[in-house]
């Protein structure tokens, strides 16, 4: 059986940035595979995005974060203050989403228009077998899910307030830049 989901990926921290970030996710589970489709225009350009979906462990449905999350009044919403809406980092969208490694640096990377496209075929039951090791739970519950895109250049000026190191990664890699709520097709 075929099942498709599709987010409208919408502008997060547009004003700080300078660009309004904005695309379209398609996720189409067919069987044993889970076809993923992401093309973004107007993210900040030359520069690598992470992206992901999140949500909640529990299966509680997940929101995407809007300026009505940053808690500590700087203008801007980072990576800790999506958790209370949209749960946490799950599945990346990177060279190998089924090993569920999150930082590293096989995201895709924007041209000098800020454009990038996505695409990627991913084997569900590797992805559902380590989504129950992490998670407790091999049901992806994708309309349940946020997709968050990622990453500034290093050039733009954080203040110092804005949070969201994993790793080796500092905010500038983890900054949301857009997000948008799937939903079933």
């Amino acid at each position: 059986m075929t099942q498709k989901y599709i987010a409208k990926i919408v502008p997060l921290n547009a004003d700080f940035i300078g660009t309004k970030a904005h695309g379209q996710a398609e996720f189409t589970e067919d069987d044993d595979t889970l076809h993923i489709k992401i093309e973004m225009f107007d993210t900040p350009a030359n520069t690598q995005h992470w992206e992901h979906f999140h949500g909640f462990p529990d299966g509680k449905d997940a929101k995407i974060a809007t300026m009505d999350q940053d808690a500590n009044h700087d203008n801007l919403v980072d990576l800790p203050e999506t958790e209370a809406v949209s749960g946490t980092t799950m599945v990346p969208f990177d060279n190998a989403p089924q090993d569920m490694n999150i930082p590293n640096d096989n995201y895709p990377t924007s041209d000098a228009n800020g454009h990038f496209a996505y695409e990627k075929d991913v084997p569900l039951d590797a992805l559902k077998k380590q989504f129950k090791e992490v998670f407790g739970t091999d049901d992806l519950e994708l309309d349940k899910r946020v997709i968050y895109v990622h990453g500034v250049p290093q050039s733009l000026k954080l203040p110092t307030s804005v949070a969201g190191e994993v790793g080796d990664y500092d905010a500038h890699v983890t900054l949301p830049i857009a997000t948008g709520k799937i939903e079933k097709a």
